[in-house]
């Protein structure tokens, strides 16, 4: 039975002499306590060494990943193909079912096994005779570097550590920058305060500062080098004729010892950003060309790595960095935060206050995608970025111009542009506020219901027109009537007194109606109606006839309306006019004329 042992030195291959030992392993450290006891359990029969650093990595990463290395496969072939009848015993288990399907190899590897390893490490400079115990040292301390710098990263470009503290140390210089020169503005504005409002730079201020020294030196001072010539002239100016106090040498010699400290920070500000830009494009190039390096920078010092922001959805890339807002307004019931670090990128930069919440969520998708593709992908272009930014452009400027359209090529509708009417800056005076009279407004809203009032006014005055003379006609008849009765009543002598009586009754009575429904008739047309009448007829002769019309067309459709408006203008009328009572003798003379017809 074979043991296959791994070491930093390169494989050894034993053979254990008594194979009854694996099943005492609680007592099996006691026979390997001397290399003279190791000898007798087991005998290295071949070591293959590792020829450099590189082989040994190469062998310890594919025996760590469970595959077989190179050098591995050819010690198989040459010794344990051959030998092997029964098992090996292999301290891997991952290495021996690999070993196992390669070569049709029985291997063993349980707790006797690893045991049994454990107890020839002790012992391995003296079972193997031809490695030197510094060589086997300075074999493993490499291999343990190389193969810690390999668990940490495959590749040294990839390492976004270092982007993490770059990113965190530029924003703890900005913030330092920042301190250090409102605090040289300050200092040195006792002594010269319109230096201050003449140079805005800070960068500058500190190099004029340092320059110059006193206000008493700015005249004779060439400044050309840091000023353009009107601001220089401006400086000169101003320092003949300064409000400042007199500071001693030794004050200037402070303030110009803290101008060099904000040259040198802004100078290795601009270093650290080079080298920050630089680490971008090479660990995320896709998601730079999206946002820019700095924002790129932040989103993965936010999420820890660049492997947890691509595992972040386009949600939560939206809002990162407004986590405090998000759960505010998640607590007050309000409206979420639309952005948080991806808010300073330059895309929403440029677009308008009412798209930026669109520009943002859009962005937010293609920075998640460009990010998976960078942190998983192999190839390390930035194609799809720029590809994605294009459309980004593109689509920032349709939602600019108001035309929505289709981002890809095949949409063939053309923009539809909307008319545009400019207003007037120009005051006009409303001439309308002058009158006291009401709105036209109010007066076209009455229009039609008045004219439906005068429409149904007239056909009421129509039919009490028509009534009257269907009465006179009627009289008539009567008349004939009585005529005719008179010239029979001549002819006939022999009637009876008594029907003359009856018929001088009768054509008193007719008198008498005819009189009284001459009286009442008029009664029905009030003179304040007749004069309303004559007043529309005189105005209003030439749309008789299309309101006639008008009137038989809509007769169909709404007389049901109509008549109801007939009552209630019928009921107003009647309630406006006085009605006089009807003598009692017209009562009694209606009952007598009534007798008379029933007699006849």
């Amino acid at each position: 039975m074979l043991v296959l042992f791994e070491t930093a030195a390169g494989y050894a291959i034993f053979k254990l002499l008594d194979e009854n030992k694996l099943n005492q392993v609680d007592n099996l450290y006691q026979d390997f306590e001397s290399p003279e006891a190791a000898s007798k359990i087991v005998k290295l029969k071949h070591f293959e060494k590792f020829t450099d650093i590189t082989e040994a990595l190469a062998a310890t990463t594919a025996a760590v990943e469970g595959k077989l290395s190179k050098s591995l496969k050819k010690v198989l072939k040459k010794f344990v193909d051959k030998e092997v009848q029964d098992k090996l015993l292999v301290g891997d288990s991952k290495l021996g079912s690999v070993i196992k399907e390669k070569f049709s190899v029985q291997c063993l590897s349980n707790t006797a096994v690893q045991e049994l390893m454990r107890c020839i490490r002790g012992q391995l400079d003296s079972l193997i005779a031809g490695l030197p115990k510094k060589e086997n040292i300075a074999m493993v301390l490499g291999l343990a570097h190389s193969l810690s710098r390999y668990k940490l990263k495959f590749s040294p470009d990839k390492v976004d550590t270092m982007i993490v503290q770059a990113v965190c140390l530029l924003d703890d210089l900005d913030k330092e920058l920042n301190n250090y020169t409102m605090r040289c503005r300050e200092w040195y504005g006792w002594h010269f305060p319109e230096l201050g409002k003449i140079i805005t730079d800070n960068v500058v201020f500190a190099k004029t500062v340092k320059i110059i020294g006193t206000r008493e030196n700015a005249t004779a001072t060439d400044l050309s080098d840091i000023l353009p010539e009107d601001i220089e002239q401006k400086v000169k100016e101003a320092a003949e004729m300064s409000m400042g106090t007199e500071i001693s040498e030794n004050d200037i010699f402070n303030i110009q010892q803290l101008c060099d400290q904000i040259i040198e920070i802004s100078n290795y500000r601009g270093q650290l950003y080079d080298y920050l830009r630089a680490r971008m494009m090479a660990m995320a190039p896709n998601l730079t060309v999206l946002v820019g390096e700095l924002v790129g920078a932040r989103l993965i010092s936010h999420a820890g790595s660049l492997i947890n922001l691509a595992k972040h959805p386009a949600s939560t890339v939206q809002i990162l960095g407004a986590e405090k807002a998000l759960f505010r307004a998640l607590k007050t019931k309000k409206d979420t935060p639309k952005y948080g670090l991806i808010y300073h990128a330059q895309l929403i930069g440029q677009s308008s206050a009412r798209n930026k919440g669109k520009m943002s969520r859009m962005l937010a998708a293609k920075a998640a995608l460009a990010t998976r593709v960078d942190a998983l992908g192999e190839d390390g272009s930035f194609d799809l970025g720029t590809e994605h930014k294009v459309k980004l452009e593109a689509r920032l400027r349709m939602l600019e111009e108001g035309n929505i359209r289709r981002i890809s090529g095949t949409g063939k509708a053309k923009a539809k542009f909307e008319k545009y009417h400019g207003k007037s800056e120009i005051m006009q005076y409303p001439a309308a506020a002058d009158s006291t009279l009401p709105s036209v407004g109010k007066r076209k809203r009455s229009d039609s219901s008045f004219e439906e009032q005068t429409q149904i006014k007239e056909e009421i005055q129509e039919e009490q027109e028509t009534a009257p003379a269907s009465k006179q006609k009627k009289k008539k008849i009567k008349e004939e009537h009585m005529d005719i009765k008179e010239e029979a009543q001549e002819e006939l002598p022999e009637v009876d007194i008594k029907m003359k009586k009856k018929k001088k009754k009768k054509q008193q009575l007719e008198q008498d109606e005819s009189k009284l429904e001459s009286d009442t008739t008029p009664e029905v047309g009030t003179p304040k109606l007749e004069k309303k009448k004559k007043k529309q007829r005189e105005g209003d002769e030439s749309n008789l006839e299309f309101e006639t019309t008008t009137e038989e067309v809509e007769a169909g459709s709404s007389k049901a309306e109509k008549k109801k408006r007939k009552k209630q203008v019928q009921d107003a009328a009647l309630a406006e006019e006085p009605v006089e009572p009807q003598p009692q003798t017209h009562q009694k003379k209606k009952k007598k004329q009534k007798a008379i017809v029933e007699a006849e």
